[in-house]
């Protein structure tokens, strides 16, 4: 990874020990931190877990997940599209997710794909790819939204079912060891309402807050988790997915 030490956070913080979405409007738009949160509690629960040695990010952004797994593997490789709106002084390789990726076979023990699946014209093709740059007992770590507006258009091309995920990868020879929907009907209310409000002068911001924010204190209740686990088969804002490669 280029310029490592100039690493800084940007879609994601870490605020008293614990990773969030940015509060800053410039860094995370305010109708999407409550997608952001979930994200990122799932990757600080299993990157722990699952990162290890070479590691690439593909689609790497500004590398906002860089702080939870630099400590956790030996080698970081960045790359992300030549046409990134993301741009960053990290990137190792400027390559189109859509065709073969240049690296050897095996080149990766992990593998993250954070918010780009939607993105690919061609899906097939990259997990074909991952699968033969994964090292054998390696991990890939990867979300993709379901119930969520159009962003990044005119690149934005699917939304997939977690049938469809799992297809994806037993098609590519690879195993999912986990696939965890990321919150329910309440939180895919809020985030629309959210993203609605966030466009009204003066008031928009601090509704919009409001709303996620009231879903994320239901979410510390009893009630909460029951009312995502019962409504969340059917209505969730996305998919977080662990797939291995079995070893030798």
């Amino acid at each position: 990874m280029r310029q490592s030490d100039q690493w800084t956070e940007s879609k994601y913080i870490q605020r008293a020990g614990r990773w969030i979405g940015s509060r800053s409007p410039q860094q995370l738009g305010i109708g999407s931190r409550l997608i952001a949160d979930l994200t990122v509690a799932l990757y600080a629960e299993h990157l722990p877990l699952h990162a290890r040695g070479r590691l690439v990010d593909l689609g790497c952004g500004r590398v906002p997940l860089y702080g939870l797994y630099r400590e956790r593997v030996s080698e970081v490789t960045c790359v992300d599209w030549p046409q990134s709106v993301h741009t960053s002084p990290h990137l190792d390789a400027a390559v189109d997710l859509n065709a073969a990726l240049p690296f050897a076979d095996e080149a990766f023990d992990t593998i993250v794909l954070s918010d780009v699946l939607e993105h690919l014209a061609e899906p097939a093709v990259l997990w074909r790819e991952m699968a033969r740059v994964l090292a054998p007992g390696g991990r890939l770590l990867l979300n993709t939204p379901f119930l969520y507006g159009i962003h990044e258009a005119p690149h934005d091309y699917a939304r997939y079912t977690e049938f469809g995920l799992r297809r994806f990868a037993e098609q590519a020879g690879l195993e999912v060891l986990l696939l965890q929907p990321m919150g329910g009907s309440l939180h895919v209310m809020a985030d629309l309402l959210a993203k609605h409000l966030a466009q009204l002068p003066l008031i928009g911001g601090p509704l919009a807050r409001a709303s996620q924010a009231a879903v994320a204190l239901l979410d510390r209740t009893r009630l909460g988790p029951r009312i995502a686990a019962r409504t969340q088969p059917r209505f969730t804002l996305g998919h977080f997915m662990v797939v291995g490669r079995s070893g030798r």
